[in-house]
């Protein structure tokens, strides 16, 4: 019998998928993936795990169904499964910008539904997954807290800061993606070879986060350590602030939530 079902196997589904069976957590006899053409699940059938185009019969036996689509193909999918889903199973749904509430409104009232936000990180096991419910007990949360630890970390928020976790941690990943790719070009301006620029840039951010994550010190508390009296990192630092790097890193984000708040009514 499966024990979780995944429907939507594109980057997000088949991530967590991995994550859970090089986890442990999971055997991938226990997981079901559902895609449209699942000519595209042959190599995911080859390695144990169990395939299928029919959705509603997928859900059928899981105790966890993971909703891993796009916002338009959602109301398609619920109508599929509405009438195999059942209340004891967890509905957990990735789905941006669509609430509890909007996928109750077609599964039913009596449904369990959690909402999770990865970012393309868990392509990597290095997800940083926001999760939020509106009725699901502390037990049912844990549970899916559990299937996001196996691809990074995990952090329980309100439902109504959903859209602000879409901005911050999903799509935070093009910003700092962004700063690296600067500071490879600023290293590219002061003599070195791209490639090693790139190198450079990535490992010094790697570096940076680490830092932050083992020690557990707020970023000032390092800044401070780099930076000394009419030193060169002050200057730099001071520099890109006249230019309104903080100011411009904030208002991204910023704009971001507001469009992530939009996306599902569109």
């Amino acid at each position: 019998m499966s024990k979780i079902t995944i429907i939507g196997s594109g980057n997000i589904g088949l991530s967590l998928a991995k994550g859970l069976v090089k986890s442990g957590q999971y055997m991938p006899t226990d997981i079901t993936l559902t895609r449209r053409n699942i000519a595209n699940l042959q190599e995911e059938a080859a390695f144990g795990f169990r395939v299928g185009d029919n959705n509603a019969e997928a859900v059928l036996h899981a105790e966890i169904v993971v909703l891993a689509i796009l916002p338009q193909q959602l109301r398609n999918v619920l109508e599929e499964i509405r009438g195999t889903v059942h209340v004891s199973q967890i509905i957990v749904s990735v789905v941006s910008g669509v609430s509890c509430a909007d996928i109750k409104q077609v599964l039913g009232l009596d449904k369990l539904v959690v909402r999770a936000m990865p970012n393309t990180a868990i392509a990597i096991g290095q997800s940083m997954t926001c999760i939020a419910t509106d009725t699901a007990t502390d037990g049912e949360i844990k549970e899916v807290e559990r299937l996001f630890e196996s691809v990074g970390a995990v952090v329980v928020i309100q439902e109504d800061l959903m859209t602000s976790a879409t901005a911050l941690c999903a799509c935070g990943i093009a910003f700092f993606l962004r700063a690296i790719r600067a500071a490879s070009q600023g290293g590219v301006e002061i003599g070195f070879h791209a490639h090693d620029a790139l190198k450079m840039a990535v490992q010094t951010a790697k570096g940076a986060a680490d830092l932050l994550l083992q020690t557990k010190n707020h970023p000032e508390g390092e800044i401070d350590k780099v930076t000394s009296p009419k030193g060169c990192t002050i200057a730099g630092l001071n520099e890109m602030e006249h230019n309104g790097f903080s100011s411009a890193f904030i208002k991204g984000i910023k704009l971001s939530a507001e469009k992530a708040g939009g996306l599902y009514s569109e």
